[in-house]
């Protein structure tokens, strides 16, 4: 379910996503801030039952010591503590593919239906929204659209953070691959398209879900919003 508050953490929070302001230049920081830093509590929480998160803006001259990562607790689930990784981040250009508008995707509807004839891709696996964990652009909704409104003025919120299971799935490895990571048995029609680059935080969240993180950009206090699914 959505949310404009921020949890009570009832465990020791779970780093997730470390970011600075160089690193994101498609990112509208807050004044004075140049780090984000996302956390979640690694309860389950809500209907469908999955990790909460936190929302955190920072100065990074201000950061002091770095505390080690909160070992899992034994009765919480081992892959929602991400593994540690490097994030290199690539900005990518995506369109919207759920989110595309009826009377849009009526007009492109003989393009879409030519694709996969002429190219063998299909828009939305292919062409639209870029999967796995990324910043900003558009949610790769598995179920329809919820986009969440401001609880304060009303607004609909902007898409802040998708933290997903995998990076890619059986299909759309095949355009969302890294060139990096690919090798004779994984490229194109190969069958073998998982390895350490399909999930390298190890996570997994319900049946290969999602967490969706939104954020008000019109309030100054900058509230989130949050949504889960998964297939």
């Amino acid at each position: 379910m959505n949310s404009t508050s921020q949890p009570q953490p009832a465990a020791p929070m779970v780093p997730i996503v470390q970011i600075h302001r160089a690193d994101a230049p498609g990112i509208p920081f807050p004044e004075g801030k140049d780090l984000l830093q996302v956390l979640w509590c690694p309860y389950s929480h809500g209907e469908f039952c999955y990790p909460l998160p936190q929302v955190h803006w920072r100065d990074a001259s201000a950061v002091g010591d770095v505390l080690p990562t909160p070992e899992p607790a034994a009765e919480l689930p081992r892959n929602w503590y991400p593994g540690p990784c490097v994030v290199h981040p690539e900005q990518v250009t995506e369109y919207p593919s759920w989110d595309l508008p009826d009377e849009l995707r009526d007009v492109l509807r003989d393009r879409f239906d030519a694709l996969p004839g002429e190219t063998g891709l299909l828009y939305s696996y292919h062409l639209a929204e870029a999967p796995g964990i990324k910043l900003g652009g558009y949610p790769g909704w598995t179920q329809d659209p919820v986009w969440p409104d401001c609880e304060g003025c009303g607004s609909r919120m902007e898409h802040l953070l998708t933290v997903s299971s995998w990076e890619f799935d059986g299909e759309s490895w095949r355009t969302w691959l890294p060139d990096e990571d690919r090798t004779d048995e994984n490229e194109w029609g190969g069958q073998r398209w998982e390895g350490p680059a399909h999930n390298p935080a190890g996570l997994c969240l319900g049946d290969a879900g999602g967490v969706y993180i939104f954020e008000c950009r019109t309030c100054p206090e900058r509230p989130i919003g949050h949504w889960f699914d998964c297939s």
